[in-house]
């Protein structure tokens, strides 16, 4: 792809999502999403295969019927109301359909069908830049409405979404869709307690995204996919293995790691909020999710698969990266080792 033309995507991605979080009108927000999102379908259709094209129909296809849900809701909100500011989406019907786009646009349940597929047609690179950056604008619009969002509706996607992550990463063996299904619990999480206090919620994204950057980057450094490559990973680069291991257990939410600590903070402002039969079903819930957290594990660190690679090197490793190395160190020590800054 020509460098001006990388350049004209990368502004689109950027200013696109800058565009709708920095808006007070419903259209300009939907003009930035739609920005968004027609910048990053060509970077997803690049590799010129039958996966990435499927993968890029399917994101546009989704995304589309989203904005459209958007438009619908925003459109309805002003007829009743007279008002396209952002803040003031006091109708009831208004609030659920643009809970259900948004929702749509994250990849949250029951409607998370294309984000597993998407990611899988998609490369290293673009997954991150879909579980990450492309949630920014949504969540953003989320946290702004939920002033007027449905509690019910949100905390019914949110459980919906953290026991869809959980069963959907169990039964994967590559390790874009297993990260796919991981980044649908952690939006259940979200938005259940957006609901709630969405302050926290906000923080919890954001530490996401801290913990999953270096885990795709650890795997694009090493250009592995599967669990069958992240088995023998040990071979080439023991350092890689030990981060990608910390990484997992840190985004599982295991205490003493940094994803222990919105976890802990969020089931404390359920049950101050005397909800505790809901933070007990999340709590119970996220133990699935745990189930293939562990088992990477295990198979990174405590598994010699059946055949061993005798040479130090490997055609899939990619060797002299101080950019990435650069990025990456300190991202993954905050990744982990962030917990005693936490606001407590």
């Amino acid at each position: 792809m020509p460098a001006i033309a990388n350049i004209m995507i990368t502004i689109g991605i950027i200013m696109g999502t800058i565009t709708t979080i920095s808006s007070h009108h419903w259209l300009l927000a939907w003009v930035g999403l739609e920005m968004n999102m027609l910048a990053i379908l060509p970077l997803i259709s690049k590799p010129k295969t039958l996966r990435s094209t499927e993968a890029t129909t399917k994101y546009f296809l989704t995304q589309a019927v989203a904005s459209t849900l958007m438009l619908l809701a925003s459109t309805t909100n002003a007829w009743q109301t007279g008002n396209w500011d952002i803040t003031q989406l006091n109708n009831k019907y208004s609030s659920t359909m643009m809970t259900i786009a948004l929702a749509m646009k994250m990849g949250a349940a029951p409607t998370h069908f294309w984000l597993p597929e998407v990611m899988q047609g998609s490369t290293l690179y673009i997954a991150l830049l879909i579980t990450t950056w492309q949630k920014i604008a949504p969540i953003t619009l989320l946290y702004t409405i939920s002033n007027h969002t449905p509690p019910m509706i949100m905390m019914t996607i949110g459980i919906l979404s953290i026991m869809v992550g959980g069963w959907g990463g169990i039964n994967q063996t590559q390790l874009r869709k297993m990260l796919a299904y991981s980044s649908i619990n952690n939006i259940g999480w979200t938005i259940t307690t957006m609901a709630v206090y969405p302050n926290i919620a906000m923080l919890n994204i954001i530490i996401y995204i801290t913990m999953t950057t270096p885990a795709f980057l650890l795997l694009t450094s090493t250009s592995t996919k599967t669990l069958q490559d992240i088995s023998t990973t040990w071979t080439i680069s023991p350092t890689t293995t030990y981060m990608f291991t910390m990484l997992m257990l840190s985004t599982s939410g295991l205490p003493p790691f940094t994803g222990f600590a919105p976890k802990l903070m969020m089931l404390n402002e359920l049950v101050t909020q005397k909800l505790t039969a809901l933070a007990l079903m999340m709590a119970m819930l996220s133990l699935i999710s745990l189930l293939f957290y562990l088992r990477t594990t295990y198979l990174t660190m405590m598994l010699t698969p059946p055949m061993t690679t005798p040479s130090m090197t490997k055609w899939r490793y990619q060797h002299h990266q101080p950019k990435l190395t650069m990025m990456l160190t300190p991202m993954a020590l905050l990744s982990i080792l962030l917990i005693p800054a936490m606001p407590y």
